[in-house]
Formats: C-alpha cells, structure tokens, sequence
C-alpha cells in the first residue's frame, strides 16, 4: 500500500508524493511552525511512535504568502507559468485533433485573467469535501459540483479530462489548477482574502513513523541559495535593518543575511560599497544581492553609479525611500537654523528611527560644505548614535515608539528582493518554453 505525504490548505492537496518525501517545502515554513497534531482517539503521549507520527508543519497562508513571494512566486510569475502551460496545452489539444480525438477540446483556453477569477471564486472552505464513490453520471455531476460545466472546465490547459479526479467538489477542483507549481497555486489561491485564514499543513510524520523516509529530511528556513544579502554602507546600517526585521518582520527573518559586522565592517562608505558593487558586477556571482544606500546626497550619487554598472538580474541597488517627515526638517548651516527638504541629502538609515523617543530636544541635521562630486550639500544628524542605541537597546520597550520610518525602509528591502526573485523564477520558466 505505501503512505502517502501531501502539502495541504483547508484540505485541499496542492502536492503529494508516495513512499518519498517528494518535492521540498521546508522553506516555507520556520522552526516554530513544527508542531504536532492530535490523532483522535489513536492518540498516545506516551508512544513514542504516535507522537512522531502526529509531526507537521503547520501555518497559515497569510504568513505563508510573503514567504512565496520572497520565493518569486508572485501574481506575474503565476501568469508565466499559466501562459507556458497553457501554449503546451493549445499545442497538445491541436495534436489531438489532427489525429480526430479529443475534438471536443477547445484550443481558446481562459486568459490568465479569466483563470485568476476562476481560482479565487470561491474560499476553499465554501467547497464540499463530501465522498462521492458513485460512478454514475449523477455521481460524477455530484462530485464535480459547481464545476461540472464542462464548457468552464474544458478552457483549463489539460490535455483531457483523464488528466483531472476528484473524490469530492473541492479535490476535484485541485486537480483542475494542479496543473501549475505548488507555490504558484498558493499564491493565487491568496488572493481570495478568506482563503487566507487557512492553515496550511505539510504532515510528514506517517511517512517517517513508516520507514519511507528521515525525520531529517524535513527542515524548516529558507535555504541559503533563496536567501538575500543585504550590503549596506556601514555596521550601524546593518544593525538597524536586522533588529527591525526582527521586530518587524519575522515571519521573513530568514530570507535576509547580512555582513558580519562583529570585526569591522569591510564596506564602511558609499566609495567601498560602490567597489564591493563594481567587483560583483563583473564576475559571476550567483547570491542575491540588495545594495542600500542611504537616502542623502553621497547615497544618490553612489546609486547612481551603480545603476549605470549593468547589475545582472540577480542584483539590485536602492536608496532608503523618501518620506514626507523630511520635506521640512530641522537643520543647521552657515545660515543659521531653519528647515530644509533632506531627502537625497542628509536622510541617512538613523533618520528613520523615532527621532522623539527620550528626547527633549528636537532632531536636526547640520549641512557640511559642497562637494564637487554632489550636486548638493551632504547633511548628517546630529547626536545619532544615541538615536540608534535608544532603537537597539530599548525601542521594543518604549511604549509608542514610532516604527513606521523603519517599515518603509522594510518595504522597499522587501520590493527589491520580491523583484530580484520574481524575474529569477520567470527567466527559469520561460527557459522551459
């Protein structure tokens, strides 16, 4: 008989594997995910084998959702992968034709547009899971439910209908959109907002308790040729940016390593970071890589600099993002005190932090003297090293401290990553093609 693995959501099994672990989906989940899940009334604690046949790892798809994209699997990305199955499928479909099969097939198949609303029609909770074994034509009308309309089903890319079961409405609806990755399915099966409650379940302790495979096969974290490596211009840079993606953003802590800056950091400087840059751009390096500038005027024109080295796809640079806090902010020349615009001047990663937190007096940047290079004068914070030791040491327990400078420096990180993987997915797809 064998035992069987599958990675399920509400139920429904996006991928499964027989006697072997099959394909790997450790990465989409963390340590905290593996837990184990009660076996009714088989359940016995004190069975060591029961309590290993009850391991999973179990989250839930809101979670799971920037983890896949991170991943490169994204809307756009799905819409690759549906556009190549389904040219293979017009030209499989056609194939059949010619040889006077299959004719009741037609080749105009759903936009990816078409098939995205179909996906996300309906939660996947709405769809009965009841067990139709009856083989008759009412049967197979019961099973298929609301997707027995086989003018809707028959402009899915599948060569025919042996290529899809079902034992109930919703596997059968699986196996209508199993045609495409996995982790693609997921991703459109997210844009339905209630699906996104939904735990998603990748139980492995029946195949391990059964001998088909090693309870070491089965490891949570993203592995380390999915990750990206963040390089700033400077330690504190990288200090801030790793503590508020630990705070921040968790559930996607592992996707980002970062120098180690316990002995030195090697890159302290735009000039140094724009070496490290012209360095990688001419080998072949295949890390993921983020440059991130600081968003003053030394930042900018560093950026500039290396957008005009050719990066391949799998670097990016950007500078820290411009905010609206910065279009009047207090600062100090040889003309005295005002306020100034420092965005693409003095906003380095410190000005991101809460600037009132244990502060009496207000934040302020003093402006240093032209430099021939810049098109402007470079600015730099007053006192912000103790900016930055307030957010390391003690911002978690400041009630109201305001993060959302650091959010938007965690967004755009996260934009630059999804984009650095969302065209590393498509170039592999469209290889296929």
């Amino acid at each position: 008989m064998g035992t069987e693995i599958s990675l399920d959501i509400a139920g429904l099994s996006v991928d499964w594997s027989k006697n072997h672990r099959g394909a790997d989906h450790g990465f989409l989940f963390q340590s905290d995910d593996r837990r184990r899940v009660s076996l009714g009334d088989d359940d016995h604690d004190d069975d060591p084998n029961q309590s290993l046949m009850g391991m999973a790892f179990i989250r839930p798809l809101r979670t799971i959702l920037p983890r896949l994209e991170l991943l490169g699997h994204t809307v756009a990305t799905a819409k690759v992968d549906y556009e190549r199955a389904a040219a293979a499928c017009v030209e499989d479909r056609r194939s059949l034709w010619e040889e006077g099969i299959g004719e009741e097939l037609p080749l105009e198949l759903m936009s990816f547009g078409e098939f995205k609303d179909f996906v996300t029609k309906d939660a996947i909770t709405d769809l009965d899971d009841s067990i139709w074994t009856d083989m008759s034509d009412e049967g197979e009308r019961r099973t298929k439910g609301r997707f027995a309309d086989d003018a809707i089903t028959g402009r899915v890319p599948t060569t025919s209908a042996y290529d899809i079961d079902g034992y109930s409405e919703r596997s059968y609806f699986g196996s209508l959109i199993g045609f495409l990755h996995p982790n693609n399915v997921l991703r459109l099966l997210a844009e339905n907002e209630r699906n996104l409650h939904a735990d998603l379940e990748w139980r492995y302790g029946p195949l391990v308790c059964n001998g088909w495979a090693e309870e070491g096969e089965f490891v949570p974290e993203v592995r380390r040729s999915q990750t990206f490596l963040i390089a700033t211009e400077g330690k504190s840079d990288t200090r801030i940016i790793k503590h508020a993606v630990s705070l921040l953003r968790p559930e996607i802590a592992d996707f980002f390593r970062f120098v180690d800056v316990g002995k030195g950091y090697p890159f302290t400087g735009t000039g140094n970071l724009l070496l490290f840059a012209q360095g990688l751009a001419k080998i072949d390096v295949h890390n993921q890589i983020l440059f991130v500038l600081d968003n003053d005027a030394e930042g900018v024109s560093a950026y500039r600099r290396i957008s005009e080295l050719a990066l391949p796809a799998n670097m990016r640079a950007a500078t820290l993002p411009e905010l609206a806090r910065f279009e009047n902010f207090r600062s100090r020349g040889s003309g005295g005190t005002g306020t100034a615009d420092i965005n693409g001047r003095a906003a380095a990663i410190e000005c991101y932090l809460d600037l009132t937190a244990e502060r009496k007096s207000p934040a302020e940047v003093v402006w240093s003297a032209d430099k021939k290079d810049l098109d402007y004068c470079q600015g730099k914070l007053v006192n912000k090293g103790a900016y930055t030791k307030t957010f390391l040491k003690r911002a978690s327990m400041i009630r109201g401290y305001d993060m959302s400078g650091l959010m938007a420096v965690l967004d755009m990180i996260v934009a630059e990553c999804r984009a650095i993987a969302e065209t590393g997915y498509s170039n592999r797809i469209n290889a296929l093609r």
